[in-house]
């Protein structure tokens, strides 16, 4: 299999909040880029289908290659339009990114077609992987023994620090590193916020922040390609 999933939210606000939020842009854009570059395919999901916001912060701080894709129209009408989570079919697939951006923190965590599909590649031997809030994703994923995927495993995701330097603590619905944390996970993180920090525990790889996504890509490929 050479195909992976990228989860997108669609969560356009702070909760019912007028503060707007969505898909971390750069996020989906490099690691897109990157599974392409090593020979591999990306199908692009959200919870409910349909549009895929984007955070205006992210659209503001857009690098080369994220402006780039933003210019491709083929590239954003799949945005416009995405795909159900629930309607893909996990077997097909040896890999599943969630990417970030503070939506993914309302419709992440709760999404049980999510977990399932997760669940089933995983345990197909494949590679389950995010980068910033999308850890929010693994949050309730649980294996068919009942166990947390996170429990006793090394995992980053966004840092308490680094909501607060993002001045979104109070935003928020919850910090996502006491989550991981009171879920049995290894909470590791940069020395430094907003500092590429990715790690890798067997067939779960995670990055911190939106700076990690080359660097979780990099470790996600090396995982794939020992598959």
């Amino acid at each position: 299999m050479s195909r992976v999933l990228a989860v997108v939210t669609n969560q356009a606000t702070y909760g019912r909040s007028t503060h707007r939020t969505g898909l971390w842009i750069g996020e989906l854009v490099h690691f897109h880029a990157g599974i392409l570059q090593a020979g591999f395919e990306a199908d692009i999901v959200s919870p409910s289908g349909g549009r895929v916001p984007l955070d205006p912060r992210s659209v503001k701080l857009a690098d080369r290659t994220t402006r780039k894709y933003m210019a491709d129209r083929a590239f954003m009408s799949g945005l416009d339009d995405s795909a159900r989570a629930a309607d893909m079919d996990p077997n097909r697939y040896a890999g599943i990114f969630y990417t970030g951006g503070h939506g993914v923190m309302w419709d992440f965590p709760e999404d049980s077609a999510l977990q399932a599909t997760a669940r089933q590649i995983y345990e197909n031997g494949g590679v389950v992987s995010s980068v910033c809030h999308g850890a929010c994703g693994l949050l309730n994923i649980r294996l068919s023994d009942g166990s947390l995927l996170v429990d006793g495993r090394k995992v980053t995701g966004f840092s308490t620090n680094e909501e607060r330097v993002s001045f979104v603590k109070n935003r928020v619905p919850f910090l996502l590193e006491d989550e991981l944390r009171q879920r049995g996970a290894h909470y590791v993180r940069g020395k430094l916020p907003m500092a590429p920090c990715a790690v890798t525990d067997g067939r779960l790889v995670t990055g911190q922040n939106p700076y990690s996504t080359k660097a979780v890509t990099k470790k996600i490929i090396e995982v794939l390609q020992r598959l």
